[in-house]
């Protein structure tokens, strides 16, 4: 091509990055959660997400392009979905090929780069639009197909090439997926002056039709599949990058065109909650995000430069992947951005951030350009044998894998025609073992891989042949797997006589539907097993127990499921359901599916501990699930992993933000262990250790509306912990008192909380006993603290530790203060309760601070409490549940009759006081007036009742006081039984045992009967109570008249 024509090539083409976003349907697990959908589309562009914990906060976001492909659909005959009916808006697979994946093929045949990102959390939809399942093929099958069949309809003198190649991203390291042969510390990127950044080594194979590049597919899907499960990682944190090359020769004009069509599916992008890793010592150590990471930097800076910012630096060189995809992002490619996101509540956080990190990338700008060059005419020559397509024989025998070559590099040294030879002698090795593969799935029991990708689900099949094989690491086992907790020779299944039979060795882990087995066990159509620590395997049985079911639904959720449910783990201990409607509680399903996804996590890592010879034991906890609040609300719930040293028993509590960010961690670890390289670590930098620290054991509410009346109230409560369980028994007084200390008596109760508004209230806590405190009976090098935060103090009060007492004597008194008593701090007291915290000491870890300061104290030295003029009760450090229990309501509308009763005893107070008026009047009468016996009061004429008659009543009135005080006293007495009742019941768990049900309903019943029976006894005494009192003062008035 001369000058002239080259000056009349296309300028550089200024394009957005072009985004859409796809909302796919509930998935099983959500379904069964009750999730409810958040997001919106009322049009081919907009989406809008809802608040579901303020459902007035809506965002709306606009795109290019939104799919709705949640609802409003139907299978046809083959298995496509399809829209259910004309007025549906559902998008399918071929929707988004027609607007996303022809664009790419209209570039590709221009002559430019085109690019297509799937970004979105784990489980959003990302592979199932760029892979697609089943009948539904995605935009990487239906690229490839369209592209060949639109060059068999290309004239007979151009000539077109087609290279195909794979690689996966994890932790920085580069996997070649269409070479069996791993290369220590992953393939090289490096860079070229005319290419830019390029994959040194990466195996790219020529194809001449479809069928070449599925089969190629499914071949790095399984080496893929074999990958994941050899190193231990999840598919979901690894980046998959497709890359065809399509080359255009045009020999009359002596021109070529060159486009490369990168296809990206990107690991998933949860976003680690600040809550739960900021405190992590280690958070920044792993590199498993870092590309993502880096990723978000580069299109935050090309976003930024696109608005006319100063953008100094646009950091590509920081990650393998941003090194790869600098010409897709800001560069010379079209790119476009397919965000997936999930339609329910429980995953709303995620889903806004896929959509704020797609409003960032629609903002980049790229600079296209058509990628042509001279055909030199002698490199013709030696590629006299073009891309034969309308060869019919290659459809049924396709290209195969080919050695690593680098057509850009050797086209001199080796002709497109030599590629093509070699290409074909690779996949007539394979093609072999293809065929023979599928005529065995055929004839014998098999096992099927199950992984959290559902793509590489089913990839991987081991036959059992007639007799015995084993199975495990050994290459010298007829079945050679490889992952965690997989032993040399682990099992053996035995095929004889029409049954195949399953036998671990020695103790080695194998789980039968849920179960873990230790002896032969039968197998069954359609049973699954787990391997070691998390290999999933379906069991495929003999071709005449087949029928024509429905294997998609044995996925990964349904093997931890299964499992959970077989450890006793299940949305109903969880207490995700009330006991009235059965409504679900989303909070506490949320905290279900993450239990149920950090399960085989949990049990990885104690494998790895194992093996490492670390020591640690991991287990899930869910914190919170049987507390509450000061008003007794159920608290916010989440999964948390307690972590025990064997040796020393030492204990460490992990969120799961924490947890899973020391896992990745522990897998590099691990990595590096069965590489053979030292795993020996400092011990700051070992994932496995940290340090030595404070554990809360529980907690006990104890009720104050008895200081609400100026009685004293002393109680041993139980300390609960996280699952509802005694960890120990509380001993502590709550005393009314002077400002001097003395306790107040009986003489001392009021009537009416609203008597003490506006004066001083003295009271002394005391922290007497714990008795039975299993932390320390589990330890000797143990101790316990107590603390407790009342009312609007800024601080916890602790008290001095005590170690190795397994019941502690601590006899700490504080006495607290409020100068004026709001109306706000009268109801605090009556409706809330005093929280004590127990928290548990370790050797070597640091005490709580006992000092109280910056605390407002009175001139004698006591607590200010209620220094602020507040108008909410709400502790709101704390997150509680809108759902209140059926018998809470019960209780609580019992208290409110007793406030009916207290309008009746104010009444006849007034009553009172007016009489006690008129006496005093009366006793004052001869030193103003004559003797007289009468006197008027009120319009009445009442006899003078002699002195001594004046001073009975009197003393009277003062004993109906005495009286009704001793009443209320008794009967919240009772009330604060009926509360710790209460909450006992509230706590009280089924039996594991079927048998044992009949009895569990049985005594269930009676505690409901006794519960029942107390507060009406208790409501029925009171009301007793006031009704002598008002007949005795009515006696009293009818004297008087």
């Amino acid at each position: 091509m001369d000058n002239e024509k080259m000056m009349k090539m296309p300028m550089p083409s200024i394009d957005s990055v072009k985004v859409a976003v796809r909302v796919r349907p509930f998935s099983q697990r959500e379904k069964n959660s009750g999730s409810k959908c958040v997001i919106s589309m009322h049009s081919r562009n907009t989406t809008t997400i809802q608040d579901p914990k303020n459902p007035e906060l809506v965002k709306t976001f606009t795109f290019d392009l939104a799919y709705w492909s949640h609802s409003g659909f139907e299978k046809d005959k083959d298995g496509v979905l399809i829209s259910a009916d004309p007025s549906s808006k559902f998008a399918g697979q071929r929707d988004v090929f027609h607007d996303l994946g022809r664009g790419i093929l209209d570039s590709a045949w221009q002559g430019y780069n085109a690019t297509l990102l799937a970004y979105g959390q784990t489980g959003s939809g990302k592979s199932y639009s760029m892979i697609g399942f089943g009948a539904n093929k995605g935009i990487i099958p239906n690229v490839c197909e369209e592209l060949f069949q639109a060059i068999e309809k290309q004239e007979r003198n151009q000539e077109y090439q087609v290279t195909f190649s794979m690689l996966e991203i994890y932790n920085e390291q580069i996997r070649d997926l269409l070479s069996g042969i791993k290369k220590p510390g992953g393939l090289k990127v490096r860079e070229d002056q005319q290419r830019g950044f390029y994959v040194e080594g990466l195996t790219s194979v020529p194809c001449e039709n479809y069928a070449q590049i599925e089969r190629l597919m499914e071949q790095g899907t399984k080496i893929r599949t074999t990958a994941s499960t050899n190193m231990n990682v999840s598919s979901s944190r690894s980046h998959m990058v497709i890359t065809i090359q399509f080359k255009q020769l045009f020999p009359d004009r002596d021109l070529t065109k060159q486009s490369s069509i990168n296809l990206v599916d990107l690991a998933g992008s949860e976003r680690q909650k600040s809550s739960g890793s900021e405190g992590d010592r280690l958070r920044e150590g792993s590199r498993v995000n870092l590309s993502l990471t880096n990723l978000g930097n580069v299109i935050s800076a090309l976003a930024d430069a696109a608005m006319g910012k100063r953008v100094l630096h646009v950091p590509y060189r920081d990650s393998v992947l941003t090194k790869l995809l600098q010409s897709a992002l800001g560069g010379n490619s079209r790119t476009a951005l397919i965000a997936a996101i999930s339609p329910a509540d429980i995953c709303y956080e995620e889903t806004l951030s896929t959509l704020r990190y797609a409003e960032r990338a629609k903002k980049i700008r790229n600079r296209a350009v058509v990628n042509t060059q001279a055909l030199m005419r002698q490199w013709r020559a030696e590629n006299k044998l073009p891309l034969r397509c309308r060869n019919s024989g290659m459809a049924e025998q396709p290209a195969y894998l080919l050695a690593e070559q680098q057509l850009g590099t050797r086209a001199k040294q080796v002709t497109w025609a030599h590629l093509l030879e070699q290409a074909w002698e690779a996949w007539e090795q394979q093609y072999e073992a293809l065929a023979q593969e599928r005529r065995m799935v055929k004839t014998f029991p098999h096992l099927l891989n199950v992984n959290e990708d559902p793509q590489l689900t089913g990839v991987l099949k081991y036959f059992i042949r007639p007799g015995s094989c084993d199975v495990g690491q050994a290459t010298s086992n007829a079945i050679t797997i490889q992952g965690l907790g997989i032993s040399d020779k682990h099992a053996s299944f035995t095929n004889s006589d029409g049954k195949v039979m399953v036998t671990p060795h020695g103790k080695c882990k194998v789980v039968v539907n849920g179960v873990p087995i230790a002896t032969k066990t039968k197998l069954q159509h359609l049973d699954r097993i787990i391997l070691g620590s998390n290999s999933a395997y379906l069991y495929v049985g003999f071709p005449s127990e087949r029928g024509s079911e429905d294997l998609s639904r044995f996925d990964y959720d349904f093997f931890q499921l299964e499992r959970a449910a077989a450890e006793g783990v299940s949305v109903d201990k969880l207490r995700a359901t009330n006991s009235g409607d059965r409504k679900a509680d989303p909070s506490v399903l949320a905290v279900f599916q993450d239990y149920i996804k950090l399960m085989p996590l949990v049990a990885e890592a104690n494998q790895m501990s194992e093996e490492l010879k670390k020591g640690l034991k991991m287990e899930l906890k869910v914190k919170n699930l049987a507390s509450s609040d000061s008003r007794g609300y159920d608290l916010q719930k989440e999964v948390m992993v307690k972590l025990t040293n064997q040796r020393t028993h030492q204990v460490w509590i992990w969120s799961k933000a924490k947890f899973i960010n020391r896992k990745f961690l522990m897998e590099e670890l691990y990595q590096r262990f069965l590489d053979g390289e030292d795993s020996h670590v400092a011990q700051e930098d070992d994932p496995f250790w940290d340090p030595v620290e404070v554990i809360h054991l529980g907690s006990a509410h104890i009720w104050l509306h008895p200081l609400a009346y100026c009685m004293k109230l002393e109680e041993q409560v139980a300390f609960l912990d996280c699952e509802g369980l005694e960890e120990a028994v509380l001993h502590v007084s709550i005393t009314p008192c002077s400002p001097t200390g003395q306790a107040y008596g009986d003489e001392d109760v009021v009537i009416d909380p609203l008597e003490m508004l506006g004066k001083r209230i003295d009271f002394q806590i005391c922290i007497v006993q714990c008795l039975g405190v299993k932390w320390l009976k589990e330890g000797a090098r143990r101790g316990i603290q107590t603390g407790y935060r009342i009312y609007d103090l800024p601080n916890t009060i602790y008290t001095k530790p005590v170690w190795k007492i397994v019941n502690p004597q601590i006899e700490e008194t504080i006495q607290f203060a409020t100068l004026n008593a709001s109306q706000e701090f009268l109801n605090y007291l009556q409706t809330n309760a005093l929280i004590v915290d127990l928290w548990g000491l370790q050797e070597g870890c640091a005490e709580l601070s006992c000092t109280q300061p910056d605390l407002m104290v009175t001139g004698e030295g006591h607590i200010v409490v209620d220094a602020k003029k507040i108008s909410t009760m709400k502790d709101t450090s704390q997150t509680t549940s809108n759902q209140t229990s059926e018998l809470y309501l019960k209780l609580h509308k019992l208290e409110q009759e007793t406030e009916l009763l207290r309008n009746i005893n104010r009444a006849l107070r007034e009553e009172n006081v007016f009489l006690k008026e008129s006496l005093a009047k009366l006793g004052s009468g001869p030193q103003a007036h004559k003797p007289s016996d009468t006197l008027k009061i009120t319009g009445m004429t009442a006899r003078l009742p002699p002195a001594m008659e004046i001073n009975q009543m009197c003393t009277q009135q003062a004993s109906c006081d005495r009286e009704f005080a001793k009443a209320l006293k008794v009967f919240y007495q009772g009330m604060n039984t009926a509360r710790g009742q209460f909450l006992r019941l509230r706590q009280y768990k089924p039996p594991e045992d079927d048998q044992m049900l009949r009895p569990f309903v049985h005594q269930q019943s009676q505690m409901l009967k006794d519960f029942g029976n107390l507060l009406e006894s208790s409501l029925w005494r009171l009301k007793n109570d006031v009704a002598l009192i008002v007949k005795k003062k009515r006696e009293y008035l009818l004297h008087v008249k």
